[in-house]
């Protein structure tokens, strides 16, 4: 059985990833869809709020098998079986980088290998900060996320939002001279 892992913080799970997602299920037995614990990034969402969006967002999908882990993505891939590392590639700025993510994990563990998937076209843009930054912002990301990430984004936004009208959050600016 030939078992792959994508993981990533998901913060949000995006149509984009979905295709990803998609394209993997057809070439793997199963798939592993593994939202990251650990994270540079401040992520708007918990770890089991990202996982339960995933979880729901590729219900679908049948080989499929959302999980949560934490510490270094190789060695829970190891501990999982899984043999394939799935990467999406947006643009050619991604490449760089998911080249030396890729050489890295090669690096730490000869056994697995990297498959990049390039998502349709109207995705080739997306990233989840993108959509966290229009949301915030009041444009409409429907047809880029799931309608159950739309709602708790909105949702957590409008309590930030909020918490700022409150005057929870204080925001200091500088005064220039004039």
């Amino acid at each position: 059985m030939k078992i792959a892992i994508y993981a990533g913080t998901f913060d949000p799970i995006t149509n984009g990833h979905i295709d990803i997602l998609k394209k993997a299920a057809k070439v793997f037995d199963k798939v592993l869809l593994a939202v990251a614990e650990q994270t540079a990034k401040n992520p708007i969402f918990t770890l089991d709020e990202r996982y339960e969006l995933c979880k729901k967002s590729v219900e679908h999908i049948k080989n499929i098998e959302v999980v949560q882990f934490s510490g270094l993505v190789v060695e829970y891939a190891t501990k999982m079986n899984a043999t394939i590392m799935i990467r999406g590639l947006r643009a050619v700025s991604d490449f760089e980088y998911e080249l030396s993510l890729a050489l890295m994990n090669k690096n730490l563990c000869n056994d697995l290998e990297t498959v990049f998937f390039v998502p349709e076209n109207k995705y080739l843009y997306l990233s989840s900060t993108m959509i966290r930054e229009v949301v915030a912002l009041g444009g409409d990301a429907s047809e880029f996320i799931p309608k159950c990430v739309e709602e708790l984004l909105i949702e957590k936004l409008q309590k930030v939002k909020n918490r700022k009208i409150k005057g929870e959050y204080h925001v200091t600016t500088k005064k220039t001279k004039t």
